[in-house]
C-alpha cells in the first residue's frame, strides 16, 4: 500500500519579527494560510519530518510550533469562513532548486 498524504495543521508563535516573517514565508511553501499564523499542508510524513526540522532551525525556544495531524475524517468535518472549503483539493506547492 502506498503512502498517503494526509492534511496538517501548522500553527505558529514566533517572538521575533523577522524569525516570525522567514517561518511564514518557509510555510507558504507547503500550504496554505488559513490564519495570520496558521497554515494547511497536505504532506506526507517524511516531508512533515523535514518540514518540523526545518522550522527548529529558523526558531529558538521562546517560539513555539505545532504540527497537527488530520485523517480524512477529520478534515472533511472542518469548516470554515472565507477560505476554500475543500479540503479534498491539492495545495500548490513550490520548491526552491
Amino acid at each position: 500500500m502506498a503512502e498517503q498524504k494526509l492534511w496538517y495543521l501548522v500553527a505558529y508563535d514566533v517572538r521575533d519579527p523577522k524569525r516570525l516573517r522567514c517561518v511564514a514565508e518557509h510555510l507558504k511553501g507547503y500550504g496554505v494560510r488559513l490564519q495570520y499564523s496558521l497554515f494547511r499542508c497536505r504532506l506526507y510524513k517524511r516531508e512533515v519530518e523535514r518540514l518540523r526540522w526545518e522550522l527548529m532551525q529558523m526558531t529558538t525556544e521562546d517560539d513555539d510550533i505545532l504540527i497537527i495531524g488530520l485523517c480524512e475524517r477529520c478534515a472533511a468535518k472542518i469548516r470554515q469562513r472565507k477560505v476554500d472549503p475543500e479540503w479534498n483539493k491539492e495545495v500548490k506547492r513550490f520548491e526552491i532548486i
